[in-house]
């Protein structure tokens, strides 16, 4: 994984890597089994994906998205965390000197999983890294097209110690 600054631009944008382009078409055939509600099967296509490609972020984000609907928070917060954790170590640690705009196609599953990992944090009691996770991303793209401030107000309503 890797991110490229958009030219003329303080825009960013991820990069996956070669592996998971590659691997695009297949994402689209789990997206129609889903739809189907062949759900074994991709899981099975999805694992296999990641096989050969550990850094497959639409991949982990799907295979989030079944264990929620299957209702293990567990095994969905380890998912959408491994994808966030995948977009973040692609990008600087001094952070951007702009943006990582959600709108943009290569940053979508990142955010969408981020945002997964957020409300899994949050069904798990883990109040203080879900905040932390909201804050990092806001940083990220301040126009919050997922609703993450909204999330972030639930989750201090929700958590101990909270003032409200």
């Amino acid at each position: 994984m890797n991110y490229r600054r958009l030219q003329n631009s303080d825009r960013f944008e991820l990069v996956p890597p070669r592996c998971a382009r590659q691997r695009r078409d297949d994402i689209e055939e789990v997206q129609k089994m889903l739809a189907a509600g062949e759900f074994e099967i991709a899981q099975d296509e999805l694992r296999w994906l990641l096989d050969g490609c550990s850094e497959f972020i639409a991949a982990h984000k799907l295979l989030g998205e079944i264990a929620l609907l299957e209702g293990d928070v567990k095994l969905a917060r380890g998912h959408f965390g491994y994808a966030y954790k995948i977009g973040r170590k692609a990008l600087p640690q001094e952070g951007l000197r702009g943006t990582l705009p959600y709108e943009l196609a290569g940053n979508r599953d990142f955010y969408e999983a981020s945002k997964g990992l957020c409300a899994c944090l949050r069904e798990l009691e883990r109040y203080e890294l879900a905040l932390e996770t909201i804050a990092d991303l806001l940083k990220l793209d301040p126009s919050d097209p997922l609703n993450l401030r909204e999330l972030e107000g639930q989750i201090r309503r929700q958590s101990p110690g909270s003032s409200c």
